[in-house]
């Protein structure tokens, strides 16, 4: 695959920011739960997450404080209003995975580069610092008003940009809130960025595999 887009864009967190969820939940929970249950929590942390997205927007903080809650209640912990904050706080403080700052550089020089993420305004831009690279635009779930994987998210960031799907590149290291809506919405060129965070997305969504962002040049000719 070698395809020279209009527009490269991006999920954030998890793809180019190291998303550490897990390292909070463990700091947060780790005492009240043995080890074996708190790899069930966190992964259950995960899924509710996903479900507090799916309906109208709402602030992310409140996304991360109702999904904390539903897995403390699933999992007999109790629940209290300044552990969500936490999670909602250490966003901002996240950097690049390593791979990201030098190769994304590379390819921003020549393509420009989009950021759609499930963000706050708030917080987005003390990330994307961070990644040391430059953007073109960086849009968040709270400028389109719907959290990926809902289409409006997609739908909002290609309306702004004034390209048809087949003008953009989707990078992403989730399949279940990127590469497979981003298919359904006809972004035709996807590249899976396989951190290993989730399952490997269907042959059928058509995409391209990395192992980092490291190997994203070559897919553009560069």
């Amino acid at each position: 695959m070698i395809f020279r887009p209009k527009y490269i864009s991006f999920d954030c967190y998890g793809t180019l920011t190291n998303f550490r969820m897990r390292e909070v939940a463990t700091e947060i929970y780790a005492s009240q739960l043995p080890a074996e249950r708190l790899t069930l929590f966190i992964k259950d942390f995960a899924a509710y997450r996903l479900d507090e997205v799916m309906g109208d927007w709402k602030p992310y903080d409140q996304v991360l404080k109702s999904a904390v809650a539903r897995t403390c209640k699933r999992h007999g912990v109790a629940f209290r209003e300044e552990d969500g904050r936490k999670f909602y706080d250490a966003v901002p403080t996240w950097g690049p995975h390593a791979d990201v700052p030098q190769a994304l550089t590379r390819v921003g020089r020549e393509i420009p580069l989009v950021i759609l993420s499930n963000a706050m305004n708030e917080q987005i831009h003390s990330n994307v610092s961070k990644l040391e690279a430059p953007f073109h635009k960086v849009y968040t779930a709270q400028d389109a008003g719907a959290y990926k994987p809902r289409l409006a998210a997609f739908e909002y960031m290609l309306d702004q940009l004034g390209c048809s799907p087949l003008d953009i590149l989707h990078v992403s290291s989730s399949p279940r809130y990127d590469l497979m809506p981003a298919h359904d919405l006809g972004i035709k060129n996807k590249v899976f960025v396989n951190r290993g965070h989730e399952p490997r997305a269907n042959e059928a969504y058509s995409f391209a595999e990395i192992p980092d962002i490291g190997g994203l040049p070559a897919l553009v000719g560069l």
